[in-house]
């Protein structure tokens, strides 16, 4: 049984050797000249203001919740309205209609959540 999983085993060893062979082959044979301009932070360019952590505004969350309510819904709705008429062959589609139903209604409380909390509100 554990004899089927050794050429498995095998390509993982190796190639965690090569990826640790080559990392330490870097370390010996790369150039080694750091300097004040190499080792400084580079942000697009411009010098870095602040700390890198700083707070974001909660609007950036409300539209990241937005986003997960639209795309979920997408992921799951595109099969189930593909395979309705398969539901509806096979006496189930008043069930199915329920059980969507419910997560409409759901990712619409979400949605309103969102909207209550300001999160289409634009500056």
């Amino acid at each position: 049984m554990l004899t089927d999983f050794v050429p498995l085993f095998l390509m993982m060893a190796l190639a965690l050797g090569l990826a640790l062979s080559l990392l330490k082959l870097h370390q010996l044979l790369g150039p080694k000249r750091p300097n004040l301009i190499k080792t400084a932070a580079y942000e697009s360019g411009m010098d870095p203001i602040g700390t890198a952590r700083e707070r974001y505004s909660v609007k950036f969350y409300l539209v990241a919740m937005i986003f997960i309510v639209f795309d979920v819904e997408v992921v799951f709705l595109y099969p189930w309205a593909v395979s309705f008429r398969d539901f509806l062959a096979a006496d189930a589609g008043l069930g199915v209609m329920m059980v969507v139903s419910f997560f409409i209604l759901v990712l619409g409380i979400g949605l309103l959540y969102d909207i209550k909390k300001g999160g289409l509100e634009f500056e």
